[in-house]
C-alpha cells in the first residue's frame, strides 16, 4: 500500500497523529475515534514512507484480542506477514524479552508463567504452611499483584520504613511466594514486566542493545497502564524519544488493577517536546448517545476535555426506565428485547446488558430464560481454563520445566495413583529441608536409603511415567500430547465429552514449539474469548470495555450501585465509577436504554433505592423516561415513545429550578408517568431527593 493510499480515508486530526513520527505523541482518541487505525496506520506508514524496518517497531497493546486485529491490519496494509514481530501485549513482550535475557537475573531461560489459579495453589500451600486462615489467599494475592505493579518487591517492601502499610505475616507469606517461585523457575504474570524493568535498571547494557533495537515504540489503550508499565515504557524510549502512546482518560476505569489515569498527564512531563493531538470524530455512536455520554464526564475534574461529535446524525432517543423492583427492571429488558428482536432488524447477538456487579445477572438471567431468550455470561470459562486443558497443560509445563512443583502437584494424582495427601506432605518436608522442587525430591527418595520402600512405591510409578515423557519432550506437540494420555490413561479417566475438548487441543498445537505453546496458553485471557452462537450479551460495565454493540442496556442506574457505594464519599473513586458509566453508554452504536429500581435485594437485604445522581447531569430532552409499574403486564416500545412525548410538553423538566412550599428551592431531576398522573423527582438541599405528586405538589416553575 502506498503512502497516499494510507492516508485517504484518514480525518485531518488522524492523519496528523499518523504523520507525526518524530518525537513524542499523545493522541487523546475519544470513544469511537478510531484510535486502533491510527496505530495501525501508524505503523505501516512509518515502514512505507520512512523505511522503519517492522522489526524495529513496538507496539504494546493489553489484550490478546487487541494485539491479534493489530496484526492483522498492519498485514492487509503491507501484504507481509507480523510473524516475529514486536506487535502483542505488555506481558507476553515484556515474557519475551526475559527468554532472551532473564539468566542475568538468576532464572533459567525455560522458566514457566504462572496464571492466576496457579498463583493461588502456591499461596494457599504457603498459608497452610505457616498456619494462617487459606481463605484470605484472594487477598493476599490481590495484594501482592499491587505491590508489584508498582514495582514494590519483597526487599522493597521490607525495607520500607512503614511496610506499605501491610504486617509482618503479610510480609512473610510475600518473601516465601517470591522464593517458591524462584525454586521452581517461575514468574507469575505481574513478575513479567517487573522483572523487565529490573532488567533493563539494573543491566544498562542490555537496556542499551533494546532501546537500540527498537526505533519507535507505540502503545495503545495507554490510560489503563500502571506504574510497572509506564516505566518500561520510559525505559525503552528514553534514548530517542520516539514514542507514541494512544489514549483516552475518560476511559481509564482499571483503578483495581493498578492503572494509572494520571500516567497521561505524567507523559507531557516526562517528554517535555509532546505533541498533543485530539481524536473527537465518533464513528460508532448516534449524537443523543454521545450527548448523555459527554454531560455525564464533562464534571469529572482534571479531565483533558474532549467534546465528541459523529456525522450519524441524532439517531433514536435514549430510554431510561425506573422499574418497582429488579425482577420488574429484568422484565421490562427481556420484554423490549423480545420486541426489538422480533421487528428484525437485530439479532440476540446485536445486544448487550451491562451492569455493575455481577449479582445484578440473577435476576436478568431469570427473565430472559422465562422468555426463552438465547444469552450468555460474558467471560466465562476460558478454553484453556477448563480442567480437563489445564490438566494437559500442567503435564506439558512439568516435561518443559521439572522443577515447576505447582504444576506437578496438580496432575501427580490426576489420574489418581493412590499417592494422597500424606504421601505429598512427606515428599514436600523432604523438599523444603533439602531446598529442592518436589520432582527433584522425588527422584532423590527413588535413590535414597533412607526412605521406606511403601513410599517409594507409590512414587516410583509416577516418576517413571515423567521420565518417559521428559525424555519425548522435543517430539512433535500434538504426539507429545496424546503420549500424554496413553501413559497416564487420562482419556478414559476424564470421559468422553471432555475428551473431545483435549482432541481440540492437539489440533491447535500443530506446528507450535513446547515452550511457545505454554506461554500462549499462560497468557490467554478468557474474557477474550469470541462468542458466535446469537445470543444476548450479559456482562460487567468493566468488561464492556473495547467492545461495541448495536443496542445496550445499563441496568441499575441507583446511588449505591452507579456510582458504587463505596466510590460515593470518594471523590476520586467517584470520578471513577463516572467514566465507568461513560464507558457503557459509548458502547451503544444505535440504541441505549437506561434502566433502574426503586427497591432492589442486594446482599440479602431488600434496599430503597434512589436515582443515580448520574442522571442529574444529563441535559432535559436528551433521554424519555418511562415507569414500569407492576400492574401493568405490558410496556411497548410506543407506551415507552408517548412517555417521551409527556417529557416534552412538561414544564419540570430535568435540570429545570423550582420551588415548594415547605422545601424551598430545588432542581428537578427526573419526570415520568400518565398524562393525568405525572410525577416529578426533586433534590432539595435541604432535604434530598423527594418523588411528588404534580397534582399535590404546589410546585413553582423558577
Amino acid at each position: 500500500m502506498t503512502k497516499n493510499t494510507l492516508l485517504n480515508d484518514l480525518n485531518l486530526q488522524q492523519r496528523e497523529a499518523v504523520t507525526h513520527t518524530n518525537g513524542p505523541l499523545l493522541v487523546l482518541a475519544g470513544a469511537g475515534s478510531g484510535k486502533t487505525k491510527v496505530i495501525t496506520h501508524r505503523f505501516a506508514y512509518l515502514n512505507t514512507a520512512h523505511k522503519v524496518p517492522p522489526a524495529s517497531i513496538l507496539a504494546m497493546t493489553f489484550t490478546n484480542k487487541a494485539a491479534g486485529e493489530m496484526k492483522e491490519r498492519i498485514e492487509s496494509f503491507t501484504g507481509k506477514s507480523t510473524n516475529g514481530l514486536w506487535i502483542g501485549t505488555f506481558h507476553s513482550l515484556s515474557a519475551r524479552i526475559l527468554r532472551k535475557e532473564i539468566d542475568t537475573l538468576g532464572f533459567r531461560k525455560d522458566f514457566c508463567i504462572y496464571d492466576d489459579d496457579d498463583s493461588g495453589s502456591l499461596i494457599r500451600t504457603i498459608l497452610k504452611e505457616f498456619r494462617i486462615h487459606e481463605a484470605l489467599y484472594k487477598g493476599i494475592l490481590s495484594k501482592i499483584s499491587s505491590l508489584k505493579a508498582s514495582l514494590t518487591g519483597p526487599e522493597e517492601l521490607l525495607a520500607g520504613e512503614d511496610s506499605y502499610g501491610f504486617d509482618e505475616k503479610f510480609a512473610r507469606v510475600y518473601v516465601r511466594y517470591q522464593d517458591e517461585l524462584r525454586k521452581n523457575n517461575a514468574l507469575d504474570f505481574d513478575d513479567l514486566i517487573m522483572f523487565c524493568v529490573r532488567l533493563f535498571e539494573r543491566h544498562p547494557a542490555v537496556l542499551k542493545k533494546y532501546q537500540k533495537e527498537f526505533s519507535h515504540i507505540m502503545i495503545d489503550e495507554f490510560q489503563d497502564t500502571n506504574v510497572s508499565q509506564y516505566r518500561l515504557a520510559r525505559l525503552l524510549s528514553s534514548k530517542d524519544k520516539n514514542i507514541c502512546v494512544v489514549g483516552d482518560d475518560d476511559q481509564s476505569i482499571y483503578k483495581f488493577r493498578g492503572a494509572e489515569v494520571k500516567n497521561i498527564h505524567l507523559f507531557k512531563k516526562d517528554f517535555s517536546k509532546t505533541k498533543v493531538i485530539r481524536l473527537e470524530q465518533n464513528y460508532r455512536s448516534t449524537q443523543n448517545i454521545l450527548n448523555i455520554a459527554d454531560s455525564v464526564i464533562a464534571r469529572n475534574p482534571s479531565r483533558m476535555p474532549k467534546k465528541l461529535w459523529t456525522e450519524r446524525g441524532a439517531g433514536e432517543k435514549v430510554y431510561y426506565c425506573i422499574a418497582s423492583n429488579e425482577l420488574e427492571e429484568a422484565r421490562y429488558i427481556s420484554r423490549l428485547i423480545k420486541e426489538l428482536y422480533l421487528k428484525g432488524k437485530y439479532s440476540y447477538k446485536d445486544i448487550a446488558v451491562l451492569y455493575r456487579i455481577n449479582q445484578q445477572s440473577r435476576a436478568l438471567e431469570e427473565a430472559l430464560r422465562d422468555n426463552g431468550q438465547h444469552y450468555r455470561i460474558f467471560g466465562g470459562i476460558s478454553f484453556y481454563q477448563r480442567k480437563e486443558i489445564k490438566d494437559i497443560i500442567s503435564y506439558l509445563k512439568v516435561i518443559a520445566n521439572p522443577d515447576d512443583t505447582v504444576s506437578l502437584k496438580r496432575i501427580v494424582n490426576c489420574p489418581p495413583r493412590q499417592i494422597g495427601a500424606a504421601t505429598i506432605t512427606r515428599v514436600e518436608s523432604e523438599s523444603r529441608k533439602r531446598e529442592e522442587s518436589l520432582y527433584r525430591t522425588m527422584k532423590y527418595i527413588l535413590r535414597s536409603n533412607a526412605h521406606t520402600a511403601a513410599l517409594k512405591d507409590k512414587i516410583s510409578g509416577f516418576a517413571d511415567i515423567m521420565d518417559e515423557l521428559i525424555a519425548h519432550r522435543d517430539s512433535p506437540l500434538p504426539d507429545l500430547i496424546k503420549l500424554i494420555c496413553d501413559k497416564t490413561g487420562y482419556l478414559d479417566w476424564i470421559g468422553e465429552e471432555k475428551a473431545d475438548n483435549v482432541t481440540e487441543l492437539i489440533n491447535l498445537t500443530g506446528g507450535k514449539d513446547i515452550g511457545g505453546f505454554i506461554d500462549l496458553a499462560s497468557l490467554y485471557s478468557g474474557m477474550e474469548e469470541a462468542c458466535e452462537d446469537d445470543a444476548v450479551s450479559l456482562l460487567t460495565l468493566h468488561s464492556a470495555k473495547g467492545l461495541e454493540f448495536p443496542v445496550v442496556f445499563i441496568t441499575g442506574l441507583e446511588d449505591g450501585l452507579l456510582p458504587h457505594f463505596h466510590a460515593i464519599k470518594d471523590p476520586e473513586e467517584l470520578a471513577e465509577e463516572r467514566r465507568l458509566f461513560y464507558v457503557g453508554v459509548t458502547r451503544a452504536q444505535d440504541f441505549l436504554v437506561l434502566t433502574g429500581a426503586r427497591k432492589r435485594r442486594l446482599y440479602t437485604s431488600l434496599q430503597e433505592q434512589q436515582p443515580s445522581r448520574f442522571l442529574a447531569d444529563i441535559p432535559a430532552g436528551c433521554y424519555r423516561c418511562v415507569e414500569k409499574r407492576p400492574k401493568t403486564d405490558k410496556i411497548a416500545f410506543q407506551t415507552v415513545q408517548r412517555s417521551g412525548d409527556i417529557l416534552g410538553t412538561s414544564p419540570f423538566v430535568t435540570g429545570s429550578r423550582v420551588k415548594h412550599p415547605k422545601w424551598g428551592i430545588g432542581v428537578v431531576r427526573d419526570s415520568y408517568g400518565e398524562t393525568d398522573d405525572v410525577k416529578v423527582m426533586v433534590n432539595f438541599p435541604s432535604v434530598g431527593i423527594k418523588r411528588l405528586s404534580l397534582k399535590f405538589a404546589n410546585l413553582e416553575k423558577i
